[in-house]
């Protein structure tokens, strides 16, 4: 399987979860999408990241977020392991997790990478746009918990340049400045960005955030 790049499709699967069987397209619809793997269930790792993945929800409801995680492991496993995730976390699994026993959705996100282990997935997490194109991809080795506040930056800055002609600098956050990107014109810019702009070089011009 090729690996997936930034702008491809992201494929499409039918799958056993622990909220029924979903067709993954039709259950995202026009949100966006986190989709995330774990290497398995009733690890210590991942129980600390899916307690936090719950605990963020109003978070990605802001933002029009839709979360589900996979991992190798059968339904029955991931609904037993969420009492656990509530007694260490405090939350309650609200998001479905994928039952990929057969490593079908794992295979077709290059989900399962042999020099780490080729019976389990690597931490992987897919960020998918409303128009089901993955906008990023991150793979983590399976002793390194992710960094989902780091997650919700990078989805406010892909949701932000998507909207407008803008990027995010180094260490952005939402409602940071932002630079205007080399394509538009001084005078294109002066009519986008009324609060206007400041050039510290040519080709580095920062403005206010243009939404806030």
């Amino acid at each position: 399987m090729p690996t997936l790049r930034l702008g491809d499709d992201a494929p499409d699967f039918t799958a056993e979860t622990t909220e029924g069987t979903i067709d993954f397209h039709e259950w995202k619809g026009d949100s966006w999408a986190v989709l995330f793997s774990h290497p398995k269930d009733f690890t210590p790792v991942c129980t600390t990241e899916l307690g936090r993945v719950a605990a963020l929800k109003p978070e990605w409801d802001k933002r029009n977020v839709k979360v589900i995680g996979i991992s190798v492991d059968t339904s029955e496993s991931h609904e037993g392991w969420a009492q656990d995730i509530k007694d260490v976390t405090g939350s309650e699994l609200n998001f479905p997790l994928i039952s990929d026993a057969e490593k079908k959705v794992a295979d077709l996100y290059d989900m399962i990478q042999p020099n780490a282990s080729d019976t389990t997935t690597v931490r992987s997490v897919f960020i998918i746009g409303p128009d089901n194109k993955l906008k990023l991809s991150l793979t983590y080795p399976a002793s390194t918990g992710r960094n989902f506040d780091e997650i919700l930056r990078v989805i406010d800055s892909l949701q932000l340049t998507a909207d407008y002609k803008v990027a995010t600098p180094v260490d952005w956050k939402d409602g940071d400045d932002v630079i205007i990107v080399p394509a538009v014109s001084d005078e294109e810019a002066r009519e986008r960005f009324p609060k206007g702009f400041e050039a510290k070089k040519p080709y580095l011009r920062v403005t206010p955030q243009p939404n806030k």
